[in-house]
């Protein structure tokens, strides 16, 4: 990479001991009013200065030509942004009843994806590359509205989505671009599971109240009339833990059904007036051991 910038969220104490511990590195504090990832990556985002920002969460190891693969689509001037694969990492074991239909529910890329190079609506940002000029041609990711402590909103597809239309291209999913996402104990219970699959629900309607754009939930008209019917065949069939899948199935449906039904009951699926695209405001940044001034993006 040309540079590699670290964003820090509201927590002074860790940014200056990065300053102080690292070299060769920028580190940028979230201090906006929006605690959680999306402003936090926004902050680091407003620093670079190469043509395609690239995406890496802390909870992630990329292979060595990750960054290689997500970058050679961008060849092709059409090509706005590139995702790559998640393969989880299960620190406590995968549970036996976990279906791969799913793993998105972990963050990991979950059976039904292509396992070819191409055009997909939308990507994580934490294995994501985007045209620097057409993030910030649309504000960045929408503070406010995304993942900060147990809450968990798809802020990665309302970016996508906004980026593609606003500059006429696409996004292209790279299976080679691999990251291996750690997926802690707490992350392995059916609780969570079910707890998680509601959140999806109801985030995906709250993020159609924002798109002034007609087929905004397309890719997951077709994961529930494909995909979850193909993986509900699969696991009938399969000998020993087939069954148990299946109704991990049925119940994750179920809860993201009932998600997105109080979503709607609340009124978060009626059309809102976008926000404008965010201000600019001065803060401090360091780079190796020196503080400089830098900007940031805030609503």
């Amino acid at each position: 990479p040309a540079a590699i910038v670290v964003a820090i969220d509201h927590n002074r104490k860790l940014h200056q001991r990065l300053c102080a511990e690292l070299s060769g590195i920028d580190v940028v504090s979230n201090d906006s009013p929006d605690r959680g990832a999306s402003a936090t990556r926004n902050a680091g985002a407003a620093i670079v200065t190469t043509g395609v920002t690239a995406f890496l969460d802390d909870d992630e190891t990329a292979t060595p030509d990750w960054l290689t693969h997500l970058l050679a689509p961008f060849d092709d001037p059409r090509v706005v942004g590139t995702g790559g694969c998640y393969r989880p990492n299960w620190l406590a074991g995968k549970p036996s009843w976990f279906p791969d239909e799913f793993a998105w529910a972990v963050g990991g890329s979950f059976t039904g994806m292509p396992a070819e190079t191409c055009p997909l609506r939308n990507f994580w940002s934490g294995n994501m590359a985007v045209r620097t000029a057409d993030f910030r041609a649309v504000g960045g990711i929408r503070s406010g509205f995304g993942k900060i402590a147990g809450q968990s909103r798809p802020e990665d597809t309302d970016l996508c989505i906004r980026v593609a239309a606003e500059g006429g291209g696409h996004w292209v999913y790279v299976p080679a671009a691999i990251i291996d996402h750690e997926v802690p104990a707490a992350r392995s219970s059916f609780r969570f599971f079910v707890r998680r699959s509601f959140a999806e629900g109801r985030g995906k309607i709250e993020m159609s109240r924002h798109l002034d754009q007609s087929g905004t939930l397309g890719e997951e008209s077709s994961y529930l009339t494909r995909t979850i019917p193909l993986g509900l065949a699969r696991h009938l069939r399969h000998p020993r833990h087939g069954l148990g899948r299946a109704a991990a199935i049925a119940v994750g449906v179920a809860a993201a059904g009932s998600g997105a039904a109080v979503a709607l009951a609340s009124g978060a699926g009626r059309r809102r007036p976008q926000p404008p695209v965010p201000e600019f405001r001065s803060d401090e940044r360091c780079v190796g051991k020196e503080c400089r001034s830098r900007w940031w993006p805030y609503n």
